[in-house]
């Protein structure tokens, strides 16, 4: 297989090294910025190309788009059309634009599209998912979810006030970063009902965009889900809990394992996880990316799947900028509902 990875920062250059892992060692990479692009080339051997155009040239069978955020639309479209496979770094973009017309050609070329979702790939939220789906809590009625990190610390060889995280005009942000822990609470929950969020600059992070965040979702099975996700945090935090009517699970990134308790029996079940390295879960990301080019599997997150989460991800803007709770039944994710002002869910 040929790829072409589009965009050479820290997550191109993990994914030409993945992919090379992996077995695809014909490897064409992208970037505008000269140094990403050797320091890409010394790490994985991919071929430079001099723009896009060049790149889709060479005719790849599979183009990874690692671009900021606001970026993601454009150069997947034109992968799309030349016929490319697609892996699309979370999340899918930074608005609704031209989401329904990449998803027209991947469906009329019969291409394969995954969007990011490497924590779907962890042991621990794996397990959870599989636990949960299962019925071993029965319906799930609440949930927390927390993912919190020190941004300044994430790239300490550059100033983190000028990567596209700090940076609204790059699509940034705590929210739509950490649209791994709406991905995978909506595959549990089903569709959303509502969104309301507060969120803002906290502590002395420098950014443009929100550093911290607390959402709450509806999803229209009656269930509420808290998602707490910030930039500010000087340790490393992420975990779930998931309540439901039979039971509870819970999982924390620093512990190898998950706890089910079943109320049936007054019960802890614990099931241990490897302690893995933090780049197993895209290798293994990458080795299902493959699986679905080959037709042997299904996307974790296809273009449908991350549109729904990136809608919730705008919601949630929207409501921290307005005060307001946003309704979903919208599919412009703009309609807004009566000021915040009690406890019942519309």
């Amino acid at each position: 297989m040929k790829a072409l990875v589009v965009g050479c920062g820290s997550i191109g250059k993990r994914h030409l090294r993945n992919l090379r892992s992996v077995g695809v060692t014909d490897l064409y990479a992208f970037d505008p910025r000269p140094d990403r692009m050797k320091e890409a080339s010394d790490q994985s051997g991919c071929k430079p190309c001099r723009t896009l155009e060049e790149g889709l040239d060479r005719a790849p069978q599979l183009a990874v788009i690692a671009t900021p955020n606001s970026f993601h639309m454009q150069p997947a479209l034109a992968a799309a059309r030349r016929g490319c496979h697609l892996f699309i770094e979370k999340p899918l973009s930074h608005s609704m634009e031209g989401v329904k017309e990449l998803l027209a050609e991947v469906k009329t070329r019969k291409l394969a599209a995954l969007i990011g979702c490497n924590m779907r790939f962890h042991p621990g939220v794996a397990l959870t998912m599989e636990l949960a789906k299962e019925g071993a809590i029965g319906r799930i009625v609440c949930t927390r979810v927390m993912a919190g990190s020190y941004l300044p610390e994430w790239h300490p060889w550059e100033d983190y006030r000028q990567g596209y995280s700090a940076r609204a005009d790059l699509g940034g942000g705590v929210i739509l970063d950490g649209i791994h822990e709406i991905d995978y609470l909506l595959d549990l929950l089903g569709p959303v009902q509502s969104v309301t969020c507060e969120a803002g600059r906290c502590g002395n992070v420098e950014t443009q965009t929100e550093n911290t965040a607390e959402i709450l979702v509806w999803s229209k099975t009656g269930a509420l889900a808290n998602i707490h996700l910030d930039y500010v945090q000087r340790a490393y935090r992420r975990s779930c809990l998931l309540t439901g009517t039979e039971g509870t699970l819970e999982w924390d990134f620093h512990i190898p394992r998950v706890r089910l308790f079943r109320a049936a029996s007054k019960t802890w079940e614990e099931y241990p996880l490897p302690y893995g390295e933090v780049n197993a879960m895209y290798i293994a990301q990458a080795r299902h990316l493959l699986a679905c080019i080959e037709g042997r599997e299904s996307p974790a997150q296809d273009i449908e799947a991350a549109s729904k989460a990136l809608q919730v991800a705008i919601a949630a803007k929207e409501s921290a900028r307005t005060g307001r709770r946003i309704q979903l039944d919208d599919p412009s994710a703009k309609k807004t509902v009566r000021k915040r002002n009690g406890t019942r869910r519309p």
